[in-house]
């Protein structure tokens, strides 16, 4: 992910039938999918894209992601996740999950949203 600090660098949606609204989001937005492995011999999630461009992913709600939220989900770069993690919580923000360098938080709204180390 290639993008400045503090702007969404992606955007995902991951769900129990990826295959369904992969072809949903083609349909009725254009967008072309461009399968995405998740492991040989495993599945395929799906990077959506405009003109060759990626704008975001369709994912199975399986594996590491089985405990995500289903819904549009955008992921907002930080330079550092822990201090990004800390400041969110001390704001009122709750933190669901977080893998490595992604962190899923929800804000004092209860909207869902990914914190990403750039």
């Amino acid at each position: 992910m290639e993008a400045k600090i503090g702007t969404m660098g992606w955007l995902d949606l991951t769900v129990d039938n990826a295959e369904g609204l992969r072809a949903f989001y083609s349909e009725v937005l254009g967008w072309e999918a461009s399968p995405v492995s998740m492991g040989e011999g495993s599945y395929n999630d799906y990077a959506m894209l405009v003109d060759g461009k990626p704008v975001g992913g369709i994912c199975h709600r399986r594996g590491e992601n089985s405990q995500q939220p289903a819904v549009w989900m955008p992921y907002f770069v930080v330079a550092d996740l822990s201090a990004a993690i800390i400041s969110a919580e001390a704001q009122g923000g709750h933190l669901h999950e977080q893998r490595g360098k992604m962190a899923v938080m929800r804000d004092p709204a209860g909207v869902y949203f990914a914190l990403w180390q750039g």
